[in-house]
């Protein structure tokens, strides 16, 4: 190590549930430790409306939760850093951490990555995606208003977000291959009694089709063959969602630790892999509940064992990491009732912008096109605030006539633009990404390959659209990634559209998913979330 400052015990590789529990046992024992997320903390669970099964928590939401347990790990000194992990070097005491803002070092690495969406696999789904097939009732619900909903599955996931989705849907009907839920009886009551859900079983989908949406989805009885066939009216295209359970994201370890058959990470009694120093825990690993509080009990045992491997390699190696800080009371109270809080910031967006405009090369200009609506006022009032906090920011209101307004342009100190624009309210989950978009147009932005970055710099022109909702949380990363891009090469732009606001836009590209991905005007429109590598395989073609 060349510097002990850059040491850390353990960097925990996801934001979710298990991740924030090792955390918060690991820097309450006083060690250093740090979670790397690349969408938002929380993970999964923060799509889920209602959580009332947590022991402890009577009712709440995902996000709420998860956020809670954020804070408490942040209270006892746990990092956090919002970046991609792209690699891994486990060999020696010290393990390097491959990240796009960087390397990290540490003695141990859990591994808490979740899980995604499964597709199923009938035909139409992959041409349908975004058009009609969605997988997520948080994100893309309200695109159904009013309109016929199917869901496909069978599990807890589909039992809970059926209901969630009657508060948009005429409609929903259920869709099991089997002869009945297969989660527990309580979960599946409020969808079987349900007035606005009917329940089909035995019930396997063959295919979805239709002109500018779905119009046709034909299933098979898998006791009788006998196949049915709704047809929509014309003009009134339907949805399906589908919640067919989940991939494990263990593209990392592969080659490094042992997997099941279905790509599952395996694991002993400790949560410890077979490689050594990497621990594993939540939804990435072999198990038979996957439910937030299995999650927690992964966390907190694998960072009980690294904790005592931790010891076990600075007693050996002779280096110890700084201890973390814990925040007091006292702390945290100045910090939420403090003048720099009182307005649209809270004191955790306040840290992440803190820690931005230290880090900002250059200053850059805000350039504001707005009109008369509340949705600019509220847009010019998020923006004064913001410049507010640093003489890295300054704003200007700009009478050039620009269509899709409100909206605010990234531009330099000199007023060149960036390429980087958002049209809305940059709130939500895409506060994060706007931040992130700043840090990369003022640079040094987030760190590169020289590969990619040679790849970036070599593309032709290209504007992107980025049509995004504020609650999804699948959104940020094609968002971040469009925007490293186009702060890379002079003759790309991304512009990001709070969906909500933009109705054309919504009807123009016959958007029912997002993020929708517009490439030069509807020459491509593609559906869900990006890293850097896949849109830059889009923009070369």
């Amino acid at each position: 190590m060349k510097d002990i400052k850059e040491l850390y015990d353990v960097v925990v590789i996801g934001g979710g549930p298990a991740g924030l529990t090792a955390a918060l046992y690991l820097a309450r024992a006083r060690y250093r430790v740090v979670v790397v997320e690349k969408e938002h903390f929380g993970g999964q669970i923060t799509i889920t409306d209602e959580v009332v099964n947590f022991p402890g928590v009577e009712r709440t939401s995902g996000k709420a939760l998860t956020e809670t347990m954020r804070r408490q790990a942040q209270s006892f000194g746990a990092e956090f850093l919002l970046a991609e992990v792209t690699g891994l070097a486990m060999d020696g005491d010290v393990k390097t951490v491959k990240t796009s803002r960087g390397e990290l070092h540490c003695f141990g690495v859990l591994l808490a990555t979740g899980a995604h969406p499964r597709s199923v696999g009938f035909a139409g789904e992959v041409e349908f995606k975004g058009r009609g097939v969605a997988y997520c009732a948080t994100c893309d619900g309200e695109f159904f208003a009013g309109k016929e909903v199917f869901v496909v599955g069978g599990g807890f996931a589909a039992a809970e977000e059926s209901v969630f989705l009657t508060k948009y849907a005429r409609h929903v009907t259920i869709l099991i291959r089997g002869d009945g839920f297969s989660c527990a009886p309580t979960a599946a009551e409020a969808a079987i009694h349900h007035e606005k859900i009917t329940v089909v079983t035995h019930a396997q989908v063959e295919e979805v089709s239709g002109k500018d949406g779905l119009n046709l989805l034909r299933y098979r009885n898998t006791e009788t063959g006998e196949v049915t066939e709704y047809r929509a009216a014309e003009g009134d295209p339907f949805g399906v969602f589908v919640f067919a359970g989940y991939e494990p994201a263990t593209g990392l370890v592969k080659g490094l630790a042992e997997c099941d058959a279905k790509g599952y990470v395996v694991t002993d009694r400790s949560q410890k892999t077979t490689c050594e120093g990497l621990y594993a825990a939540g939804d990435v690993c072999i198990k038979p509940l996957r439910q937030v509080v299995t999650a927690v009990g992964d966390g907190a045992l694998a960072a009980t064992e690294l904790e005592r491997y931790a010891a076990a390699l600075q007693k050996k190696t002779g280096l110890y990491p700084v201890q973390p800080m814990t925040i007091s009371k006292e702390t945290t109270a100045v910090l939420e009732n403090g003048r720099k809080t009182g307005g649209l910031f809270s004191p955790d967006m306040l840290s992440q912008l803190e820690a931005v405009f230290q880090k900002m090369a250059s200053p850059l200009k805000l350039k504001l096109y707005l009109d008369d609506t509340p949705l600019s006022a509220e847009l010019k009032g998020y923006m004064e605030e913001l410049c507010a906090l640093t003489d890295k920011l300054s704003l200007e209101m700009s009478s050039e006539a620009l269509g899709d307004r409100p909206c605010v342009r990234v531009c330099r100190e000199d007023g060149s633009w960036t390429g980087l624009a958002f049209h809305g309210v940059p709130g939500g989950h895409e506060f994060t990404s706007f931040v992130l978009g700043l840090y990369n147009a003022a640079g040094p932005g987030q760190a590169l390959d020289e590969e990619i970055l040679s790849e970036i710099r070599s593309l032709k022109p290209a504007h992107m659209k980025i049509l995004v909702s504020l609650s999804c949380t699948m959104c940020p990363e094609l968002v971040t990634a469009a925007q490293r891009i186009a702060a890379e090469n002079p003759d790309v732009t991304a512009e990001v559209y709070d969906l909500n606001h933009f109705a054309d836009l919504r009807e123009r590209y016959k958007v029912m998913s997002v993020p929708c991905l517009v490439i030069d005007d509807g020459e491509s429109v593609s559906f869900g979330k990006k890293n850097i590598s896949q849109l830059l395989e889009l923009l070369g073609k």
